[in-house]
């Protein structure tokens, strides 16, 4: 399951909900992860045994962290990424001595190292508001009680190893927000670490956390699910009657590969009714920040506290361009037509931004594409019909809001981008490169006509060319590469200033094949030193002349991507060719 779709079944009801934190939701809070815990742990381990110094970030060093590896293979440890090395180091390390335990715990996860990442603050958010009731964690540290008085000034107690029949009650009596450390917490005497210890779960916790399975739905993030003990106890809700009754949803890491036994949980969890998925994300922080943006009616005061790094409208009075010379010339034109329509693409079976991401990578799509929750696209119908073959329907009209900043809409000013990029190339001899931002329009060395690149020929030579000297052997990611080649470029992006809306132009050298870029440093530096004050001005103006088509200064120029079709299908931009100025001001 895609984001989007996790984020409109989560934000129909978001208190339908319980959460099982992992030690990945407590990462951006500048607390290590479980996994970061064992290469600790490893260390100290080999250092003691070997007499060695390493410190923590000689670990970030791959020869050294690829020494201890071995070391500890060889004494016979468990492979990495087993479920039991957590334990085995613990038990190693500190035997069964619980006050060493906690002394090390305590100083790694202290209250003061913590700071808090949006997503921790999103969380405490939920909770303050009432939109998470119950929340269970296998981590000691204090990261969602110092996010919770954070973003509403209140405390949260959460249950733990000492007084855990409390939780049990809270719940019954719907006491929210239950809060329960299921392996204690570092503060107190009673933690859970080695392997006696979790082996089994304390009655209390595990029978609250079983109620609340058979209640609410459940969200699992920055968890692997190596403790057998809590496998077991998600493995007995699903048993259980009524288990999950809103879903249970395993966030994971992108392209991760979750461990055999929460695979198997999630297939059982659907084999008993219930809809299990595992959700793809790219970090705990940008998943909480969509759902709580996509969350209706958040209160103001909690919503300021959590975006609080959130881009505000300023007032700066910005003097008449009246009196002195223009001092500075910016790299931005005005634009003055945006497109506001386009086609709206049915298919028979559901997609997801990652489907519609692919179909663009491939060479044969002949459309402009993006999704919002329905598929977009600019193209002519049969062009758009081929891109998506047989799982397409139908086409039709369909009306957007181009300002992408309201709810922060990225993929509309990419949407945007792209667009005016398929527009600027298709007269002239240019190629389009998506970038992570923006789009890059490269010279083409197959170009016949080069009238049009006249002026950029004269302020820098040959425009397309063989990088010399330089070739690239054969690695295991790439094949061995015998002729780098070179071409002028622009970078193009769009972007709002003073509430208008710009389109910022930065002329560039693009290298083929794209990986040669960074052997190519050498070649590029010679190429672009000189290109400063005067000589920038002049390839600037040479570039908005390729891409009006040399329409002259101060003119308004429109373009389109495709030679016909309808409108709403082939949009229109429009920017004015007079870049914008500083302007010195004038006496009085």
């Amino acid at each position: 399951m895609n984001q989007a779709e996790f984020t409109r079944i989560f934000c129909e009801r978001p208190a339908g909900y319980a959460w099982f934190l992992g030690a990945g939701a407590s990462h951006n809070a500048n607390l290590p992860t479980a996994e970061d815990i064992i290469s600790d742990l490893k260390r100290r381990y080999y250092c003691s045994e070997e007499n060695q110094t390493f410190s923590t970030k000689d670990l970030q060093n791959d020869a050294v962290r690829a020494q201890v590896e071995a070391y500890v293979q060889s004494r016979g440890f468990p492979e990495r990424w087993s479920v039991s090395e957590y334990t085995t180091y613990f038990e190693t390390i500190f035997g069964d001595d619980r006050e060493r335990q906690r002394h090390y715990i305590s100083s790694i996860l202290a209250e003061d190292r913590v700071r808090l990442a949006v997503g921790n603050r999103v969380f405490g958010a939920l909770l303050a508001s009432g939109m998470c009731r119950m929340a269970f964690t296998t981590n000691f540290d204090p990261v969602v009680e110092k996010a919770v008085a954070e973003i509403s000034g209140k405390t949260l107690s959460a249950y733990h190893l000492e007084g855990p029949q409390n939780a049990v009650s809270a719940l019954n009596n719907e006491q929210y927000p239950v809060y329960c450390k299921l392996h204690g917490d570092f503060q107190y005497d009673s933690i859970k670490n080695l392997p006696s210890d979790l082996a089994t779960q304390n009655e209390e916790l595990s029978k609250c956390m079983a109620i609340a399975g058979s209640r609410f739905g459940f969200v699992v993030a920055g968890y692997s699910g190596r403790d057998e003990s809590v496998m077991a106890l998600l493995r007995a809700i699903v048993e259980a009657p009524n288990p999950f009754p809103h879903g249970l949803y395993w966030l994971k890491m992108r392209r991760s590969k979750p461990l055999d036994s929460v695979t198997a949980l999630m297939r059982n969890a659907k084999a008993a009714g219930v809809r299990a998925e595992f959700v793809d994300i790219d970090t705990y922080d940008t998943v909480m920040l969509r759902l709580w943006r996509n969350l209706p009616d958040k209160p103001d005061e909690l919503d300021a506290k959590v975006r609080k790094g959130r881009v505000e409208r300023v007032q700066i009075t910005i003097p008449a361009p009246e009196g002195g010379k223009p001092v500075l010339r910016f790299n931005g034109l005005p634009m003055i037509q945006v497109p506001t329509t386009c086609t709206k693409v049915k298919l028979k079976s559901a997609t997801s931004w990652e489907a519609i991401a692919e179909l663009k990578r491939k060479p044969e799509t002949g459309a402009v594409l993006t999704f919002d929750g329905d598929v977009m696209a600019w193209g002519k119908p049969d062009d758009i019909k081929d891109s998506f073959g047989t799982d397409f329907l139908d086409q039709s009209e369909m009306t957007f809001d181009p300002d992408w900043r309201t709810g922060s809409r990225l993929h509309i000013k990419n949407f945007l981008e792209e667009g005016l990029g398929w527009a600027l190339c298709r007269e002239r001899p240019l190629l389009q490169r998506r970038q992570r931002s923006g789009v890059s329009l490269i010279v083409d060395h197959k170009a016949q006509n080069v009238g049009i690149l006249e002026d950029l020929y004269r302020e820098v030579g040959k425009v397309t060319g063989l990088v010399p000297g330089l070739s690239l052997p054969a690695t295991e990611e790439h094949n061995a590469v015998h002729q780098v080649h070179f071409a002028e470029a622009v970078h193009l992006s769009l972007s709002y200033a003073d509430e208008r809306l710009w389109l910022l132009l930065k002329p560039d050298v693009w290298i083929w094949p794209t990986f040669a870029r960074q052997h190519a440093t050498q070649f590029l530096d010679r190429r672009k030193a000189e290109r400063r004050n005067d000589k920038h001005d002049h390839l600037l103006s040479a570039w908005i002349g390729i891409l009006s088509n040399h329409a002259g200064r101060n003119v308004e120029v429109t373009v389109s991507p495709f030679e016909d079709g309808v409108d709403y299908a082939n949009p229109v931009f429009g920017f004015s060719t007079q870049t914008g100025f500083a302007m010195k001001k004038g006496r009085k």
